[in-house]
């Protein structure tokens, strides 16, 4: 596996039990629709949650939650459409975006963006 695929699974990975320990109740990760795929999508409260995740190491030339631009966004919305209409009745949903920044010689940094829309 190439070294940002691992770098993404890991972040999922810690995303998620992250989420949890925040008290959101995940459904899915990794779900896909056509070749639009949401990172994980979880409840919490009344909300229904699509989650997109972005792990980076630190850098001081941007933050990971940069990376995430309109066209994904995009494609992230379709996906989530697609899953509304095969999992109807959720009233409430948001999308965020989680983004973890990994640093050498301290904790990583969570960031959650909520509410997001580009």
């Amino acid at each position: 596996m190439a070294k940002h695929n691992e770098l993404g699974k890991k972040g999922e990975d810690m995303a998620a039990e992250w989420l949890v320990n925040q008290g959101y109740r995940i459904l899915h990760r990794n779900w896909r629709h056509s070749y639009h795929e949401i990172d994980i999508i979880a409840e919490k409260g009344k909300f229904l949650h699509f989650i997109e995740v972005k792990a980076r190491h630190y850098s001081p030339y941007g933050h990971p939650e940069e990376s995430v631009t309109k066209r994904k966004f995009k494609h992230l919305k379709q996906a989530a459409d697609e899953y509304l209409h095969q999992h109807p009745g959720h009233m409430w949903i948001q999308y965020d975006i989680l983004a973890i920044t990994l640093y050498k010689n301290k904790p990583p940094e969570y960031f959650l963006l909520e509410d997001v829309f580009l």
